[in-house]
């Protein structure tokens, strides 16, 4: 029997387990975002509608219209979706609005002791679990080993923000098309606003003091957003007040960056040469320091959830156990190689001694565990949350800021006016919603 008969087999039996017989005619209407480990995941389910006989119907969208529909849908009970992929900002606000199915009853087979305690720690609310994590990451840098060792640097395992200016200079090269570095200019709170929250931590600076008055007119924000107009406008590529995840990762596979600063879950894009034209020339590093005790990379998690207003509950169950189970990433292995799983959600995957030969697994783990949601910034705020603030008016107001420092990186504003604007919006907002007078 081989690897992948066994797997889907123990998959099968895993959904079984713990639920009621499905309806043949059953079909799921799953939301999920365009990222590669999504893709993979579609092209690989046909087995368990093979071996439940439920149906699988996919909304697939681009990241920013992904989280306003499932938003959109879940506030008003729409009930247009069975299965929903979210994240580790949404879930504990949603969970304790009881707009999620709880998952506490996945069967014993799921192991739900063996996900990650930071990435589990996420996804729990009053110790409920209410969503499933399909993948976890932090952010590392990405880096070129050939344009390091022809500028004549080495990469630090732990690198600052200033070596990061000087290996971005040294590397560009715009009459080739080669850019120093590769950042997030695409405007939205899980896109720009991911990024530069999670360096402005590194530069001492937080959306809010203690007080929830928002801190966008401090010196570290200036710095922040100084240093990284600086960077893009100098040695990054043309056009990045439109570039997001997938734009930067196609960049870089084209061996169009120098550096890339962004999700962990991208090492195994990059690296794969059926897809990177640079495969076998990257290097990984921790995400930048300035010195001050915190680096600048996040922690989040995609993950999958039943929406209250699905009326199929209990397959949307099944379904979960199957895609983010034990069985499902030997199913991955098996057919694409283990540098290709979903990472970041299992201790059992960063003990497998297979796995433990991926070039970017432990450094993906480094970067996991360096992140602390419960004290994200050098000074202490009265929030939680990494790469974004886990409050619900945080959606619309992380959006519009990055709106305003994207169109600062597109020419149309000063530094100083995003950061005035920035402050502005974000003060009517919070005074609104009740948090200051």
């Amino acid at each position: 029997m081989t690897t992948m008969i066994r797997a889907l087999l123990g998959a099968t039996a895993l959904t079984a387990a713990g639920f009621a017989a499905s309806a043949q005619d059953t079909t799921l209407t799953i939301a999920t975002v365009n990222n590669g480990d999504m893709i993979r995941m579609q092209g690989l389910a046909d087995a368990f509608t093979e071996e439940t006989g439920i149906a699988l119907e996919w909304v697939t969208l681009e990241e920013n219209v992904l989280r306003q529909r499932v938003t959109q849908d879940i506030a008003t009970n729409g009930g247009q979706f069975d299965v929903m992929t979210i994240g580790t900002y949404e879930v504990p606000i949603w969970g304790a609005q009881d707009w999620l199915v709880s998952l506490n009853d996945l069967p014993a087979e799921y192991d739900v002791d063996d996900i990650l305690p930071a990435i589990r720690g996420g996804l729990t609310v009053d110790g409920e679990l209410y969503a499933a994590p399909f993948y976890g990451e932090s952010s590392m840098v990405m880096y070129r080993t050939d344009l390091m060792e022809a500028a004549g640097l080495e990469m630090p395992d732990a690198p600052t923000w200033d070596f990061i200016k000087e290996a971005a200079a040294a590397m560009t090269d715009k009459d080739n098309e080669v850019y120093g570095i590769c950042l997030r200019g695409k405007a939205g709170w899980g896109e720009n606003m991911a990024f530069l929250t999670a360096m402005s931590n590194s530069y001492g600076a937080r959306w809010f003091d203690m007080d929830w008055n928002p801190q966008f007119d401090s010196e570290a924000w200036a710095n922040t957003l100084n240093d990284y107009l600086d960077l893009m406008n100098s040695y990054g590529p043309p056009g990045a007040s439109g570039n997001g995840f997938n734009e930067n990762l196609a960049l870089f596979q084209q061996g169009k960056c120098g550096m890339w600063i962004d999700a962990t879950v991208a090492a195994s894009f990059v690296t794969n040469p059926n897809d990177s034209t640079v495969a076998d020339k990257v290097g990984f590093a921790l995400a930048p320091d300035n010195g001050l005790g915190k680096r600048g990379n996040w922690l989040w998690a995609w993950s999958l959830a039943v929406p209250a207003g699905s009326d199929n509950p209990d397959a949307a169950k099944q379904f979960i156990a199957w895609a983010t189970s034990k069985d499902y990433t030997a199913l991955v292995a098996e057919n694409e190689g283990w540098a290709n799983v979903p990472p970041g959600t299992r201790t059992s995957l960063y003990e497998n001694p297979e796995y433990q030969e991926v070039p970017f697994a432990q450094m993906t783990l480094e970067s996991i565990n360096a992140a602390d949601p419960t004290a994200p910034t050098v000074d202490e705020v009265p929030y939680t949350g990494v790469q974004f603030v886990a409050i619900p008016e945080f959606q619309s107001i992380g959006t519009a800021v990055g709106q305003t420092f994207s169109a600062a990186l597109a020419g149309q504003m000063s530094a100083e006016d995003a950061l005035a604007q920035a402050q502005a919006l974000t003060e009517r907002e919070m005074k609104r919603a009740g948090y200051i007078e």
